[in-house]
C-alpha cells in the first residue's frame, strides 16, 4: 500500500511528508533527502526495513522539491556560483531547519533520530548544532561538513563529476525528463553494485509525475549553505554515525573523515564500492548500524 501524503506548514510554506510504521509506538526516525531530489528517492523497501527494526519513519520533500512549496529565482545559474555567494539567497538555511521542525510538529514528535543523505546530511548536522533538543541521534550519509566554508567545501568535491552532470543537463530536453533523472541517478550510483534500473526508472517517473524538475531549485538550495551561522561540529552532543561511499563520484572521502574527526565519539563507516547513494545491498547493514546508534541515545521521557 502506498504511503499517504500529508502536509506540514511553516508559515506560508507547505511541506509534503509521508510516514511508515506506527508514529506513536515506533522509535521516531526522520529521513532528509539531498539536493533537488524528492522524498520518493528514499525507497519504500528501505523505509520498511527500518520499520521492521522498530522505527517509525517519516520522509518529506524539502522546500523547492516535489509536492512542497516551490520558489522562483530570476535566472538559472551554476550552483557553484550560488555556493560562492554569487547569488542572493531566496531563503535561508534556518528557513529549512524551520521546515524540519514543522514536519516534526505535524507528526507529534518533540525529537527524532535523524538520517540525512548528501545535502540532507548537512541539514541533519545543522539541526543537531542549532536545534539540539530536536535530535536524538545523527546519521550523516555521503555528506559534507556543514560548517566548512565555501572554499573548503570546493576541496571536498570531485569537480569532474559536476562537469559531467552539467553535460547531462544539457541533453535533458532530448532524452526526456524521466530519462534524465535515471541518467543522473546512474551517474551518482555505486559502480561496484548492480544499478537498480527498474526501481530508478519507477522513482524517476513518480518524481516527474509529482512535480517536474525545476533546474533552478538546485541553485536556490545551494545558496542556503552560506547563510548558516553555526557552532563547530565539536559541539554536537548526540551519538553520531558517518556513512561514506568508498567510490563516491561526487564527494571525496576526506569530507566524511573530517565530520567523524570533529564530532566527539562519531563512528565512521565506509562502504567499499558504494557511490553517492545507499545501494540495496548495504541496506541491512545500514539499518543495523542506525538501530545500534539509536540504542546509544539517552532515554526519552
Amino acid at each position: 500500500m502506498a504511503a499517504t501524503t500529508r502536509y506540514a506548514r511553516n508559515g506560508e510554506v507547505l511541506l509534503a511528508y509521508e510516514s511508515f510504521g506506527d508514529l506513536t509506538s515506533g522509535e521516531p526516525l526522520l529521513l532528509i533527502m539531498g539536493l533537488d531530489f524528492q522524498m520518493v528517492w528514499w525507497a519504500d523497501a528501505f523505509c520498511h526495513q527500518l520499520v521492521e527494526a522498530g522505527f517509525a519513519v517519516v520522509r518529506f520533500d524539502n522546500r523547492d522539491t516535489g509536492l512542497s512549496s516551490h520558489f522562483e529565482s530570476p535566472t538559472r545559474q551554476h550552483p557553484f556560483r550560488a555556493l560562492l555567494g554569487g547569488t542572493v539567497p531566496v531563503y535561508t538555511g534556518d528557513d529549512m531547519l524551520d521546515d524540519i521542525e514543522a514536519v516534526l510538529g505535524a507528526v507529534g514528535w518533540p525529537s527524532a533520530h535523524v538520517l540525512g543523505c548528501s545535502m540532507g546530511a548537512g541539514l541533519a548536522q545543522a539541526l543537531a548544532l542549532a536545534r539540539p533538543s530536536r535530535v536524538r541521534s545523527l546519521v550523516s550519509a555521503m555528506g559534507l561538513p556543514v560548517t566548512a566554508g565555501p572554499v573548503r567545501t570546493l576541496t571536498y568535491l570531485r569537480l569532474g563529476t559536476f562537469v559531467r552532470l552539467a553535460g547531462l543537463g544539457r541533453t535533458a530536453s532530448r532524452e526526456g525528463p524521466v530519462e534524465f533523472l535515471v541518467a543522473l541517478y546512474r551517474a551518482l550510483s555505486s559502480p561496484s553494485h548492480p544499478f537498480p534500473e527498474q526501481w530508478a526508472r519507477a522513482a524517476a517517473t513518480i518524481s516527474h509525475d509529482r512535480s517536474p524538475r525545476d533546474p533552478r531549485s538546485a541553485q536556490r538550495q545551494t545558496a542556503t549553505a552560506r547563510t548558516f551561522r553555526l557552532p563547530p561540529l565539536s559541539t554536537v552532543q548526540v551519538p553520531t554515525l558517518v556513512l561514506a561511499g568508498g567510490s563516491d563520484p561526487l564527494i571525496k572521502a576526506a569530507a566524511s573523515r573530517d565530520i567523524a574527526r570533529q564530532v566527539p565519539g562519531a563512528v565512521l563507516h565506509t562502504y567499499a564500492g558504494a557511490g553517492h547513494t545507499l545501494p540495496p545491498e548495504v541496506w541491512p547493514d545500514v539499518v543495523r548500524q542506525v538501530r545500534d546508534l539509536a540504542a546509544r541515545a539517552p532515554a526519552q521521557p
